[in-house]
């Protein structure tokens, strides 16, 4: 991996060429407790983007997988990822991208492009729908069951999954309970109906965290909604008609 500085915080990412030379870049935005690798490499993201000619792009969110961690739950704003995002396009020297987050990723890609359009060719939101503009998705808990004692019952089945997870992926749970507690704003309605970039929202149908994508797709100028039969939040984001779905999109799109 490669790494650079966002603001005094050390971001470390990956940029794999398209098969066969040069092409559009694409970044990717993982999804909570997550890392580039977990998110975009083991589900054949990265692959199936730089085989179709995209040059992909995947980072580790801060507190996340390779980068920096943070103690401080006001260091993981939304906004603030989202000016990781755009910092790392920026020491990329690449203009425009096709911007596609995942979950809390998806989220950080929202604020992106609302904050610079002019740098987000496209958006590709996976396992968040609604809840970007109404709750938080994630439900509470998980911040106190990453900070739980070994052992410890958490305080929901969703927060015991994502301390497992999080001890899977050997992640910091002290850095993952900070940006729990510090990331998970909304936009309005009337933000999302600013961002003019086509957008494609992409939910299982089984997914009890993200809300309805086709219901955020339609407050979105260009927004198109692809729902995934019998998948849910964690089952979902490597699914094979996810993965067509996206490169139809990108295919079609300005």
């Amino acid at each position: 991996m490669q790494s650079f500085d966002s603001d005094s915080v050390s971001l470390a990412y990956i940029d794999v060429p398209a098969v066969g030379g040069s092409g559009d870049p694409v970044l990717l935005i993982h999804g909570f407790a997550s890392n580039h690798a977990v998110n975009w490499v083991n589900t054949l993201w990265v692959r199936t983007l730089t085989q179709a000619g995209y040059r992909t792009i995947a980072l580790d969110n801060r507190g996340h997988g390779e980068s920096q961690k943070l103690y401080d739950p006001e260091l993981y704003g939304a906004d603030l990822m989202a000016q990781d995002a755009r910092r790392l396009l920026d020491h990329l020297e690449i203009p425009k991208a096709d911007i596609m987050g995942y979950s809390m990723g998806a989220r950080i890609a929202a604020f992106l492009a609302l904050d610079a359009p002019e740098r987000v060719r496209s958006l590709l939101l996976g396992g968040l729908g609604l809840h970007l503009v109404e709750g938080k998705g994630l439900p509470d808990g998980i911040a106190e069951a990453l900070e739980a004692e070994p052992g410890a019952p958490a305080p929901n089945p969703t927060a015991a999954a994502f301390r497992t997870f999080a001890e899977q992926t050997r992640s910091d749970l002290r850095a993952l309970a900070a940006c729990m507690r510090g990331s998970r704003q909304a936009l309005s309605r009337a933000e999302v109906a600013e961002i003019r970039a086509p957008t494609l929202v992409t939910t299982g149908t089984l997914d009890t965290v993200s809300g309805s994508g086709p219901a955020l797709a339609t407050l979105f100028p260009n927004g198109t909604a692809l729902e995934l039969q019998n998948r849910d939040h964690s089952t979902a984001v490597g699914d094979r008609t996810h993965r067509t779905g996206v490169l139809d999109f990108l295919a079609k799109r300005p």
